[in-house]
């Protein structure tokens, strides 16, 4: 049996926040940034099935900057930690991550909040 649900306007933008808002929490207070990478793939998952194509674009995008800033970081923080050494070169790879993700991703938040959301009804099976 299928039943009509509604997604509304609200929570597609806040979906399509979610990853943005949780990257910069995270990039921002540096204890986070191990939990977040390891919950984020759940989330990335969630909402990239989302049934608003916007909403989609706007967590892969994020994604993209993220994952592409990590995994940089992945490459070249260990000779810049050698650069600089000692624990500024811990800071060095930690502001070139923040350089990347926050900026970029306070102005997703800001755009998609700024977006023209609207309610979209799907039919979902209840296999009962």
């Amino acid at each position: 049996m299928k039943i009509k649900k509604v997604i509304t306007a609200e929570q597609s933008r806040f979906s399509a926040q979610l990853f943005n808002i949780a990257s910069v929490v995270a990039t921002l207070i540096a204890p986070l940034l191990m939990i977040w990478i390891a919950i984020s793939i759940f989330v990335y998952a969630s909402i990239a099935h989302h049934p608003n194509p916007r909403t989609v674009e706007y967590n892969r995008f994020s994604g993209y900057r993220f994952y592409g800033a990590a995994g940089a970081m992945v490459v070249f923080g260990q000779p810049i930690h050698a650069l600089f050494g000692n624990w500024h070169g811990l800071v060095a790879v930690w502001a070139i991550l923040v350089i990347v993700v926050v900026p970029w991703g306070l102005w997703s938040i800001y755009k998609a909040g700024h977006e023209q959301w609207q309610d979209m009804t799907i039919e979902v099976d209840t296999n009962e």
